[in-house]
């Protein structure tokens, strides 16, 4: 069944696994959820990201972070930017998340990025989500 807004879909997955306290999750791949995935990996909200082949389709294998505690390193995933209302920000409107502990993503014209590196390089662009 196709997907409408592969995004969410993969926080969804991601929601559910850190919910039932998976070691890893799998997210079909696309260029722009294997880009999310490595800024996931950057700002330390995942482990790691592998490419698997299941059934004979390409899929992401992101292994999610847990503290000692065995609390997840993720405790919350909000999409803003959806098909049905794309919400685009400028340079100067780059919003600081929960006081700037949570991470705004990013899609501008020089790729997928956090919220923090996109004001460092003075651009904007599409809000996809913010991870906290």
């Amino acid at each position: 069944m196709p997907v409408t807004d592969p995004i969410a879909d993969m926080l969804t997955r991601v929601r559910n696994a850190i919910q039932v306290h998976h070691e890893s999750v799998l997210v079909p791949v696309s260029r722009m959820k294997r880009e999310l995935a490595r800024l996931l990996v950057e700002e330390g909200f995942v482990s790691s990201v592998q490419t698997a082949a299941t059934d004979g389709t390409a899929m992401l294998k992101l292994q999610l972070r847990y503290y000692d505690d065995a609390s997840p390193v993720i405790s919350g995933l909000k999409r803003v930017s959806r098909p049905g209302l794309r919400v685009y920000v400028g340079r100067r409107e780059i919003p600081r998340y929960y006081g700037g502990l949570g991470v705004a993503f990013l899609s501008t014209s020089h790729g997928v990025m956090t919220g923090r590196e996109a004001w460092r390089r003075g651009v904007g662009g599409e809000l996809l989500f913010y991870v906290w």
